[in-house]
Protein backbone atom coordinates (compact mmCIF):
# COMPACT_ATOMS: atom_id res chain seq x y z
CA UNK A 1 0.00 0.00 0.00
CA UNK A 2 1.47 3.55 -0.89
CA UNK A 3 1.37 5.88 2.27
CA UNK A 4 -0.63 8.74 1.34
CA UNK A 5 1.31 12.18 1.00
CA UNK A 6 0.51 14.44 3.65
CA UNK A 7 -0.77 18.07 2.70
CA UNK A 8 -0.99 20.87 5.17
CA UNK A 9 -3.55 23.64 4.89
CA UNK A 10 -5.51 26.25 6.80
CA UNK A 11 -9.08 24.66 7.78
CA UNK A 12 -11.02 27.99 6.03
CA UNK A 13 -13.49 26.65 3.23
CA UNK A 14 -11.44 28.82 0.48
CA UNK A 15 -7.83 26.53 1.77
CA UNK A 16 -9.51 23.54 1.91
CA UNK A 17 -10.81 24.24 -1.44
CA UNK A 18 -7.71 25.31 -2.97
CA UNK A 19 -5.79 22.16 -1.82
CA UNK A 20 -8.04 20.04 -3.20
CA UNK A 21 -7.74 20.87 -5.75
CA UNK A 22 -3.75 20.34 -6.04
CA UNK A 23 -4.63 17.24 -4.16
CA UNK A 24 -6.70 15.70 -6.67
CA UNK A 25 -4.57 17.28 -9.19
CA UNK A 26 -1.39 15.85 -7.95
CA UNK A 27 -3.22 12.48 -7.68
CA UNK A 28 -4.49 12.47 -10.88
CA UNK A 29 -0.99 12.73 -12.59
CA UNK A 30 1.15 10.55 -10.54
CA UNK A 31 -0.77 8.08 -9.05
CA UNK A 32 0.04 9.13 -5.42
CA UNK A 33 -2.54 9.43 -2.94
CA UNK A 34 -2.91 12.58 -0.97
CA UNK A 35 -4.58 13.20 2.37
CA UNK A 36 -5.00 16.78 4.17
CA UNK A 37 -3.96 17.68 7.17
CA UNK A 38 -5.95 20.34 9.14
CA UNK A 39 -3.16 23.35 10.29
CA UNK A 40 -4.44 26.08 11.99
CA UNK A 41 -2.52 29.46 11.65
CA UNK A 42 -2.07 32.58 13.96
CA UNK A 43 -3.89 34.45 11.50
CA UNK A 44 -7.23 32.03 11.87
CA UNK A 45 -6.95 32.59 15.86
CA UNK A 46 -6.96 36.60 15.52
CA UNK A 47 -9.98 38.73 14.81
CA UNK A 48 -7.17 41.77 14.43
CA UNK A 49 -6.96 43.35 11.15
CA UNK A 50 -4.91 41.41 8.97
CA UNK A 51 -2.09 44.65 8.69
CA UNK A 52 -1.54 44.55 12.36
CA UNK A 53 -0.89 40.82 12.37
CA UNK A 54 2.29 41.22 10.19
CA UNK A 55 4.19 39.39 7.55
CA UNK A 56 3.25 35.68 6.82
CA UNK A 57 0.50 35.09 9.59
CA UNK A 58 -1.49 32.36 7.47
CA UNK A 59 1.99 30.68 6.74
CA UNK A 60 4.17 30.71 9.53
CA UNK A 61 2.23 27.23 11.54
CA UNK A 62 2.22 25.81 8.08
CA UNK A 63 5.85 26.03 7.47
CA UNK A 64 6.78 25.20 11.11
CA UNK A 65 4.44 21.86 10.29
CA UNK A 66 6.93 21.08 7.19
CA UNK A 67 9.97 21.96 9.55
CA UNK A 68 8.68 19.12 11.72
CA UNK A 69 7.83 16.93 9.37
CA UNK A 70 4.17 16.49 10.82
CA UNK A 71 3.22 17.00 6.77
CA UNK A 72 4.83 16.57 3.36
CA UNK A 73 3.71 19.50 1.46
CA UNK A 74 1.45 22.48 1.74
CA UNK A 75 -0.84 24.89 -0.04
CA UNK A 76 -0.49 28.49 0.28
CA UNK A 77 -1.87 31.42 -1.24
CA UNK A 78 1.13 32.46 -3.16
CA UNK A 79 0.42 36.36 -1.85
CA UNK A 80 0.48 35.41 1.48
CA UNK A 81 3.99 34.09 1.68
CA UNK A 82 6.31 36.85 2.77
CA UNK A 83 9.32 37.61 -0.08
CA UNK A 84 12.27 36.14 1.43
CA UNK A 85 13.42 32.67 1.22
CA UNK A 86 12.48 30.55 3.24
CA UNK A 87 15.85 28.51 4.52
CA UNK A 88 15.05 24.49 4.03
CA UNK A 89 12.12 24.63 2.12
CA UNK A 90 11.29 24.99 -1.61
CA UNK A 91 8.77 26.07 -4.05
CA UNK A 92 8.16 22.96 -5.98
CA UNK A 93 5.06 23.87 -8.00
CA UNK A 94 3.12 27.26 -9.05
CA UNK A 95 0.18 25.85 -10.52
CA UNK A 96 -2.17 26.86 -13.29
CA UNK A 97 -3.19 30.59 -11.81
CA UNK A 98 -6.85 31.57 -11.57
CA UNK A 99 -7.96 35.15 -12.96
CA UNK A 100 -5.97 37.36 -10.77
CA UNK A 101 -8.04 40.11 -11.14
CA UNK A 102 -10.42 41.83 -8.06
CA UNK A 103 -14.20 41.70 -8.40
CA UNK A 104 -17.11 43.41 -7.19
CA UNK A 105 -20.41 42.17 -4.80
CA UNK A 106 -23.12 44.74 -5.09
CA UNK A 107 -26.09 45.12 -4.12
CA UNK A 108 -28.70 45.20 -6.80
CA UNK A 109 -26.45 43.67 -9.38
CA UNK A 110 -24.36 47.05 -9.37
CA UNK A 111 -21.19 47.57 -11.02
CA UNK A 112 -18.75 50.22 -9.30
CA UNK A 113 -19.70 53.10 -11.88
CA UNK A 114 -23.34 51.93 -10.66
CA UNK A 115 -22.73 53.02 -6.68
CA UNK A 116 -23.81 56.30 -5.87
CA UNK A 117 -21.51 58.97 -3.36
CA UNK A 118 -21.45 57.91 -0.02
CA UNK A 119 -21.93 54.16 -1.21
CA UNK A 120 -20.17 52.07 1.50
CA UNK A 121 -17.21 49.35 0.15
CA UNK A 122 -16.04 46.97 2.12
CA UNK A 123 -12.58 45.09 1.98
CA UNK A 124 -9.81 43.89 4.11
CA UNK A 125 -6.78 45.04 1.81
CA UNK A 126 -5.29 48.78 1.58
CA UNK A 127 -4.30 47.73 -1.96
CA UNK A 128 -8.07 47.92 -2.72
CA UNK A 129 -8.67 50.24 -0.15
CA UNK A 130 -5.83 53.14 -2.14
CA UNK A 131 -7.15 52.13 -5.69
CA UNK A 132 -11.04 52.97 -4.55
CA UNK A 133 -9.92 56.35 -3.41
CA UNK A 134 -7.93 57.26 -6.08
CA UNK A 135 -11.14 56.97 -8.00
CA UNK A 136 -12.69 59.95 -6.68
CA UNK A 137 -15.91 58.32 -6.94
CA UNK A 138 -16.79 59.67 -3.04
CA UNK A 139 -17.11 55.76 -1.76
CA UNK A 140 -17.10 55.65 1.91
CA UNK A 141 -14.15 52.37 1.86
CA UNK A 142 -14.85 50.11 5.22
CA UNK A 143 -12.21 47.55 6.41
CA UNK A 144 -13.60 44.43 7.04
CA UNK A 145 -12.36 40.68 8.31
CA UNK A 146 -13.72 37.48 7.46
CA UNK A 147 -13.82 34.37 4.99
CA UNK A 148 -15.52 34.69 2.13
CA UNK A 149 -18.91 33.65 3.29
CA UNK A 150 -18.82 36.26 6.36
CA UNK A 151 -17.75 39.00 3.72
CA UNK A 152 -20.39 38.17 1.36
CA UNK A 153 -22.24 38.34 3.98
CA UNK A 154 -22.01 42.11 4.24
CA UNK A 155 -23.91 42.40 1.34
CA UNK A 156 -26.18 40.17 0.54
CA UNK A 157 -27.22 38.27 4.17
CA UNK A 158 -30.48 39.20 5.74
CA UNK A 159 -28.67 41.45 7.99
CA UNK A 160 -26.55 43.21 5.53
CA UNK A 161 -24.85 46.62 6.23
CA UNK A 162 -22.86 47.50 3.32
CA UNK A 163 -23.37 48.24 -0.47
CA UNK A 164 -20.42 46.12 -1.89
CA UNK A 165 -17.51 44.27 -1.33
CA UNK A 166 -14.51 43.61 -3.51
CA UNK A 167 -12.86 40.26 -3.25
CA UNK A 168 -10.36 37.94 -5.58
CA UNK A 169 -12.05 36.86 -7.78
CA UNK A 170 -10.10 33.69 -8.04
CA UNK A 171 -11.24 33.42 -4.51
CA UNK A 172 -14.95 33.17 -5.09
CA UNK A 173 -13.82 30.98 -8.60
CA UNK A 174 -12.66 28.05 -6.80
CA UNK A 175 -15.60 28.21 -3.64
CA UNK A 176 -18.22 27.99 -6.71
CA UNK A 177 -19.17 31.83 -6.15
CA UNK A 178 -18.25 33.55 -9.42
CA UNK A 179 -22.38 34.19 -10.09
CA UNK A 180 -22.49 36.04 -7.67
CA UNK A 181 -19.97 38.92 -8.94
CA UNK A 182 -21.16 41.94 -10.54
CA UNK A 183 -18.28 43.18 -12.19
CA UNK A 184 -14.75 41.69 -12.70
CA UNK A 185 -12.98 44.82 -12.30
CA UNK A 186 -10.38 45.70 -15.13
CA UNK A 187 -6.68 46.23 -14.14
CA UNK A 188 -6.71 49.60 -15.20
CA UNK A 189 -9.12 50.78 -12.15
CA UNK A 190 -7.98 47.94 -9.59
CA UNK A 191 -5.03 46.25 -10.24
CA UNK A 192 -4.06 43.26 -8.44
CA UNK A 193 -1.88 42.37 -5.49
CA UNK A 194 1.47 40.73 -6.71
CA UNK A 195 0.82 36.86 -7.21
CA UNK A 196 -3.16 37.57 -6.69
CA UNK A 197 -4.56 33.74 -8.23
CA UNK A 198 -1.83 32.12 -7.85
CA UNK A 199 -0.64 28.98 -5.33
CA UNK A 200 2.69 28.24 -4.37
CA UNK A 201 3.25 24.08 -3.11
CA UNK A 202 6.05 24.49 -1.19
CA UNK A 203 7.84 21.36 0.49
CA UNK A 204 10.74 20.11 2.14
CA UNK A 205 14.70 21.10 0.58
CA UNK A 206 16.23 18.08 1.53
CA UNK A 207 13.25 15.44 -0.84
CA UNK A 208 14.74 15.54 -4.20
CA UNK A 209 11.88 12.58 -4.76
CA UNK A 210 8.75 14.74 -3.42
CA UNK A 211 10.39 17.92 -5.33
CA UNK A 212 10.73 15.40 -9.06
CA UNK A 213 7.06 14.77 -8.52
CA UNK A 214 5.50 17.88 -7.75
CA UNK A 215 6.92 19.34 -10.88
CA UNK A 216 4.33 17.69 -12.82
CA UNK A 217 1.82 20.47 -11.02
CA UNK A 218 4.40 23.47 -12.21
CA UNK A 219 2.88 25.97 -15.11
CA UNK A 220 6.15 28.04 -16.48
CA UNK A 221 4.31 31.14 -17.26
CA UNK A 222 2.18 31.29 -14.66
CA UNK A 223 5.75 31.04 -12.37
CA UNK A 224 6.91 33.69 -14.48
CA UNK A 225 4.25 36.10 -14.10
CA UNK A 226 4.75 35.66 -10.21
CA UNK A 227 8.39 35.85 -10.32
CA UNK A 228 8.40 39.51 -11.81
CA UNK A 229 5.49 40.65 -9.98
CA UNK A 230 7.06 39.41 -6.41
CA UNK A 231 10.70 40.67 -7.24
CA UNK A 232 9.01 44.12 -7.69
CA UNK A 233 7.57 43.75 -4.16
CA UNK A 234 11.03 42.43 -3.01
CA UNK A 235 12.71 45.42 -4.36
CA UNK A 236 10.38 48.02 -2.86
CA UNK A 237 10.19 46.10 0.45
CA UNK A 238 7.06 47.20 1.23
CA UNK A 239 5.19 46.04 4.16
CA UNK A 240 1.48 45.80 5.12
CA UNK A 241 0.90 49.44 5.47
CA UNK A 242 2.21 49.92 2.11
CA UNK A 243 -0.17 49.72 -1.09
CA UNK A 244 1.17 48.08 -3.68
CA UNK A 245 0.08 46.15 -6.93
CA UNK A 246 1.68 44.57 -9.99
CA UNK A 247 0.15 42.49 -12.52
CA UNK A 248 2.37 40.29 -14.85
CA UNK A 249 0.95 39.02 -18.48
CA UNK A 250 2.45 36.70 -21.03
CA UNK A 251 1.90 37.17 -24.93
CA UNK A 252 3.31 36.91 -28.20
CA UNK A 253 5.38 39.62 -29.11
CA UNK A 254 7.67 40.22 -32.15
CA UNK A 255 10.40 38.43 -30.92
CA UNK A 256 8.72 35.70 -29.24
CA UNK A 257 6.95 35.27 -26.10
CA UNK A 258 7.02 38.53 -23.86
CA UNK A 259 5.78 39.37 -20.23
CA UNK A 260 4.40 42.63 -19.97
CA UNK A 261 4.54 44.02 -16.14
CA UNK A 262 2.67 46.72 -15.00
CA UNK A 263 3.04 47.95 -11.28
CA UNK A 264 1.77 50.64 -8.82
CA UNK A 265 2.24 52.41 -5.35
CA UNK A 266 -0.89 54.29 -4.34
CA UNK A 267 -0.90 56.37 -1.14
CA UNK A 268 -3.41 54.96 1.09
CA UNK A 269 -5.78 57.87 0.65
CA UNK A 270 -5.64 57.45 -3.09
CA UNK A 271 -4.17 61.25 -3.60
CA UNK A 272 -0.82 60.35 -5.02
CA UNK A 273 -0.24 57.02 -7.08
CA UNK A 274 2.80 56.25 -9.49
CA UNK A 275 1.80 53.24 -12.52
CA UNK A 276 4.71 52.10 -14.55
CA UNK A 277 5.07 49.12 -16.90
CA UNK A 278 7.89 47.46 -18.49
CA UNK A 279 8.55 44.56 -21.16
CA UNK A 280 10.74 41.59 -21.23
CA UNK A 281 11.23 37.43 -21.65
CA UNK A 282 9.84 35.43 -19.27
CA UNK A 283 13.47 34.20 -18.75
CA UNK A 284 14.43 37.17 -17.24
CA UNK A 285 11.32 37.23 -15.19
CA UNK A 286 12.37 38.77 -11.94
CA UNK A 287 15.19 41.15 -13.11
CA UNK A 288 11.77 42.60 -15.06
CA UNK A 289 9.92 43.17 -11.70
CA UNK A 290 13.30 44.30 -10.09
CA UNK A 291 14.33 47.16 -12.89
CA UNK A 292 10.61 47.83 -12.90
CA UNK A 293 10.58 48.51 -8.70
CA UNK A 294 14.12 50.75 -9.59
CA UNK A 295 11.84 53.05 -11.55
CA UNK A 296 9.09 53.32 -8.87
CA UNK A 297 11.06 54.74 -6.79
CA UNK A 298 12.96 56.94 -8.85
CA UNK A 299 9.48 58.66 -9.26
CA UNK A 300 9.41 58.86 -5.82
CA UNK A 301 7.72 55.66 -4.30
CA UNK A 302 9.89 55.34 -1.48
CA UNK A 303 8.32 58.63 -0.82
CA UNK A 304 4.52 57.03 -0.71
CA UNK A 305 5.67 54.31 1.09
CA UNK A 306 7.06 56.12 3.64
CA UNK A 307 9.06 55.03 6.60
CA UNK A 308 6.19 52.08 7.29
CA UNK A 309 6.70 50.83 3.90
CA UNK A 310 9.95 49.84 4.25
CA UNK A 311 10.22 46.96 6.95
CA UNK A 312 13.44 45.66 5.63
CA UNK A 313 14.08 43.12 3.06
CA UNK A 314 11.45 40.22 2.20
CA UNK A 315 8.48 42.05 3.96
CA UNK A 316 5.26 42.49 1.80
CA UNK A 317 2.04 43.92 1.41
CA UNK A 318 -0.38 40.85 2.81
CA UNK A 319 -3.66 40.42 2.75
CA UNK A 320 -5.87 37.07 3.40
CA UNK A 321 -6.13 34.25 1.38
CA UNK A 322 -9.55 35.10 1.82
Amino acid sequence: MITPLRLGTRGSALAMAQSGHVAEALTAATGRPVELVEVVTAGDRSKAPVRRLGVGVFVSALRDALAARTIDLAVHSYKDLPTATAPGLHIAAVPLREDPRDALVARDGRTLAELPPGATVGTGSLRRMAQLHALGMQLEVTPIRGNVDTRLGRVLGSDADLDAVVLARAGLSRLGRAGEITETLDPMLMLPAPAQGALAVECRADDPDLIELLAVLDHAPSRAAVTAERALLATLEAGCSAPVAAYAELAEGDAGEEIYLRGAVISPDGTREIRLSRTGTPADAAEIGKALAAELLDLGADTILGHEGHTGPGTQQIGSTE
